[in-house]
C-alpha cells in the first residue's frame, strides 16, 4: 500500500502573512475540508459557525483565546484538541508571543459557513 496522498506535513501548509491569519488548504472533498491555519500573535480568525457540519481544532503550536459564543472564552495551547458541532460558535485570538497553528477538519465538506458574534 502506497501512502501517497495520505500523509501531509503541517509545516508545507504553514503560510505566515502579517495581515491577516492564513488558512492554507490541504484537502477538500464532499467529506471534509482539511486545512491548517497560521496566526501571528494579535491576529484573529474570526467568530463563526458551520450550520451543517462539525470544525476539529487539533493545535500544533501557540496559545489563543478560543471563543464559545455569548461572549464566552477559552484558552487553547499546543496540544489541545477543540470540537466545535454544527451551529457552536467558535473563533480565536492568538494571545500568546509565537505563531498560533493548528490543524482544522470541517466535516462534512458541504458544512456551510457564517460569521456569528464571539
Amino acid at each position: 500500500m502506497k501512502a501517497e496522498g495520505r500523509i501531509f506535513s503541517v509545516a508545507d501548509y504553514v503560510r505566515p502573512s502579517d495581515s491577516e491569519p492564513i488558512r492554507s488548504v490541504v484537502l477538500e472533498t464532499e467529506d471534509s475540508a482539511i486545512v491548517v491555519w497560521h496566526a501571528h500573535p494579535g491576529q484573529e480568525i474570526a467568530a463563526h459557525v458551520h450550520p451543517h457540519g462539525q470544525d476539529t481544532w487539533t493545535v500544533i503550536s501557540g496559545a489563543a483565546d478560543y471563543y464559545l459564543g455569548s461572549g464566552m472564552t477559552t484558552h487553547l495551547v499546543a496540544g489541545d484538541i477543540a470540537i466545535a458541532k454544527p451551529g457552536q460558535v467558535h473563533g480565536a485570538l492568538n494571545i500568546g508571543s509565537v505563531p498560533f497553528i493548528f490543524v482544522s477538519v470541517v466535516a462534512s465538506g458541504n458544512a456551510g459557513f457564517a460569521l456569528a458574534e464571539k
